[in-house]
């Protein structure tokens, strides 16, 4: 099951962002999922099996640039995630699905994602859930 993220569901979404984006901390994802779940511009769903809350996809629309797109908005999918244990069974594409309708109820005609260039195992989900790779890039910086 997929649904669209309600507030008594951010501990559950932040716990789940938490294990894709190991880097912050539980008080920051807790924080990001309430604006999330209130912005107009942006959302979270979580995939269920059962009761146990198993994967989660964040999406928004982008106005800006997007790499590839020739329209704005564009919807795009900022975070996927799904227990290692409930991979291959489906869940990331429902997210996507759900995701994507989103992204048109909004007025999009544009889907978009990205990775890193070295993450193949999300370049191949990506390709597996039917995005096209729009371009590479590499990305510099420089101390003043």
């Amino acid at each position: 099951m997929i649904k669209q993220a309600v507030m008594e569901d951010v501990q559950t979404a932040a716990l789940l962002a938490l294990q894709l984006w190991p880097n912050h901390t539980l008080e920051e994802f807790n924080e990001g999922m309430v604006q999330l779940i209130n912005a107009e511009n942006a959302t979270i769903f979580l995939a269920y099996e059962d009761e146990e809350a198993v994967g989660f996809a964040q999406c928004q629309l982008r106005t800006d640039y997007v790499e590839g797109t020739h329209s704005s908005p564009v919807g795009y999918l900022e975070g996927l995630f799904v227990k290692e244990q409930y991979r291959q069974k489906g869940f990331a594409k429902l997210l996507i699905e759900r995701c994507e309708h989103w992204a048109k109820h909004k007025g999009c005609i544009e889907f978009a994602s990205d990775c890193e260039m070295q993450n193949l195992e999300s370049l191949a989900v990506h390709l597996k859930l039917g995005f096209v790779e729009a371009n590479r890039i590499i990305c510099f910086t420089k101390e003043l």
